[in-house]
């Protein structure tokens, strides 16, 4: 399904919830919180909104309807600011506990944590930007509702690491120009984060309006799982750019240590990991429903045959070791700069990556032992289970992964820090 979304006009006032401003109106619902809630709390506050955004997903899988109101649910109620510190209107929560949430939402509707990772990515760069008075008015503006999407990667015929897109002067601000894919999240968002190659060929990166003159957002993702997470395609053509929304990157700062990729790969880990519980889940669900048995079995139902109970409980073992491999690499991430702990932290994440995947891949697979022909139903939808574990699993690809850390273990070879696509240079 390919379809070019046009954010003019859109409903929910894109105007009243700009980037860098407090917002027009607070955000509905209840008052802002006065101090960091936990865990257990927030689980309890959101609950309801999960439990309606669960009981759609599946719907919403079979008519490739896109979840734009559950995002601006989300956004409405504060999940999207969970991070954003209390004085600037957020929850203020740490870093296992925001995980931790992410999980739950990921049990929910799996797209919704992907397709706001370049969302709590932008949040957590600003974060590291305490002292700066912009920093905290965009921080406001997001606890305010303001959704950040993501344009980052390319399919040109640039080099590996090298862009097309380019950002240049243009006078008093810029010009955006270039063809993004897997725009994951911008469908949804207020604002697009877009990286840029700049005329001395260094790297930017640029925000601009999701409804700017000369941005086009096309629903072309084709892949056969996380088909909600809006991951098309953008144009942008003379897009005009302030200046103030231009960030020039240091040269050479791709590849340096930075807590940016365990934290991005982290947000794809939690989302597998919701996966896995709404899976087993589902097969719980499934299975306690049954009354038909096997003439081979055990039990009078599908629940009392040891077969079966041997499959859910090795199933459950999975999810919780998947889930446990999260949290810990979630409890690395460092609050100090220090290059010795960021690399700790991404080790610690590329081997939570490395033992997630094939275990809920494992889990969603095998939740079909539990009920043979009739658990392949199109109406269960328990085939997305397994199309959206596969294409999660399919980002920055385990076997370059486990390659990485072994030579590192072995040869004590610095991480990679940089994930690219493009052309190999042509030797001469």
């Amino acid at each position: 399904m390919t379809s070019t979304t046009d954010r003019t006009g859109t409903a929910d006032n894109t105007a009243d919830r700009e980037r860098g401003a407090a917002p027009a109106t607070p955000r509905s619902g209840t008052a802002a919180p006065t101090a960091p809630a936990d865990h257990a709390g927030l689980r309890e506050r959101f609950a309801p909104l999960l439990e309606e955004i669960a009981a759609g997903a599946a719907e919403r899988d079979r008519e490739r309807r896109l979840p734009h109101a559950e995002v601006r649910a989300l956004a409405d109620a504060g999940f999207t600011a969970v991070t954003v510190p209390v004085a600037q209107g957020g929850h203020g929560v740490g870093i296992e506990t925001f995980f931790r949430l992410l999980i739950d939402l990921g049990e929910a509707d799996s797209n919704l944590p992907q397709l706001l990772r370049a969302h709590f990515s932008h949040v957590e760069e600003l974060l590291r930007e305490e002292d700066d008075p912009d920093a905290a008015r965009r921080l406001e503006a997001i606890a305010g509702g303001v959704v950040i999407g993501n344009a980052s990667h390319e399919r040109s015929t640039a080099t590996v690491g090298d862009l097309v897109t380019t950002v240049a002067p243009d006078g008093d601000g810029y010009r955006l120009d270039g063809e993004k894919h897997y725009s994951t999240g911008s469908l949804f968002a207020d604002w697009i984060d877009v990286s840029a190659r700049t005329a001395d060929g260094g790297r930017a990166r640029v925000t601009v309006r999701a409804d700017a003159p000369g941005v086009t957002l096309r629903d072309d993702w084709d892949g056969f799982g996380q088909i909600l997470t809006g991951s098309g395609s953008t144009l942008f053509e003379g897009v005009q750019v302030a200046a103030d929304q231009v960030r020039v990157r240091p040269q050479g700062g791709d590849g340096q240590p930075t807590t940016q990729t365990s934290f991005l790969q982290l947000v794809l880990l939690s989302s597998l990991v919701g996966v896995g519980r709404a899976a087993l889940r589902d097969a719980v669900g499934f299975v306690r429903t049954r009354t038909r048995v096997y003439s081979q079995g055990s039990g009078a139902t599908a629940a009392q045959d040891p077969l079966v109970q041997q499959v859910i409980g090795r199933i459950s073992a999975r999810v919780a070791a998947a889930e446990d491999a999260v949290l810990a690499a979630a409890r690395t991430a460092p609050e100090e700069e220090r290059e010795a702990l960021i690399d700790a932290a991404e080790l610690r994440t590329i081997q939570a990556q490395l033992t997630a995947v094939p275990d809920v891949l494992s889990v969603t697979t095998e939740l079909f032992e539990v009920g043979g022909a009739s658990a392949t139903s199109t109406a269960r939808a328990l085939d997305r289970h397994w199309r959206n574990a596969r294409t999660l699993s399919s980002h920055n690809p385990v076997i370059y992964q486990e390659r990485a850390i072994g030579d590192r273990i072995l040869n004590g070879t610095g991480l990679l820090y940089f994930w690219s696509t493009g052309e190999k240079p042509r030797s001469s």
